[in-house]
């Protein structure tokens, strides 16, 4: 991501129309928003694409943008609205992909099933735990863990102060605990290992 200073002289050179400067947003940005809209929507393809119409609106926009914010804001924003009208338009279905062996490979089928049980396990945990939350809290969790945006970086983004973004971390955590364990897992730390 960029600093804030070469961000906004990067959309004046892009609002100019300067193609290197639009190809620094979408690199610099691309990845970052595709993860957040993964974590969110749990599907790869989906959040690639979210990610694709994103810029295509915010390049087409950029004259609108107010620059008092930060633009990974407003493509942030703008990505998740394009999930919601998704998500509202058709009813998600799980993204499932398929686990060849390969030959030479080191491991036997047996270990690569359990590792693969493992994986679907904690994928499950961290979904069942994802859906207790209520925005903001999910972005925050999602910002800070995921991102790894700073307490001062998600208060300055989402124009609150930091101590509501602590408290906000504190309870997602003890909510996405208790979710954990409401769906019967007793000891989710032994499914984490």
């Amino acid at each position: 991501m960029l600093d804030p200073q070469t961000e906004r002289q990067t959309i004046q050179r892009a609002r100019r129309g300067d193609r290197d400067a639009i190809t620094l947003l979408i690199r610099s940005y691309q990845r970052p928003l595709e993860a957040f809209l993964f974590r969110l929507c749990g599907q790869s393809d989906l959040a690639e694409d979210l990610s694709q119409e994103a810029f295509v609106r915010v390049i087409r926009s950029l004259d609108r943008f107010d620059e008092r914010f930060r633009f990974s804001t407003w493509l942030f924003t703008i990505g998740k609205r394009l999930l919601v009208n998704h998500q509202q338009k058709m009813k998600p279905t799980p993204d499932s992909e398929m686990v060849e062996y390969r030959a030479g490979d080191a491991r036997t089928p047996a270990t690569e099933t359990e590792e693969i049980e493992r994986t679907q396990r904690v994928t499950q945990l961290v979904g069942v735990a994802l859906e207790a939350l209520v925005s903001p809290q999910r972005e925050i969790v999602l910002l800070f863990h995921q991102q790894g945006w700073s307490v001062q970086q998600i208060a300055t983004e989402l124009s609150m102060p930091e101590g509501t973004i602590k408290s906000h971390l504190f309870r997602a955590r003890r909510r996405m605990l208790e979710a954990i364990e409401r769906s019967g897992v007793r000891n989710p730390e032994e499914v984490l290992r």
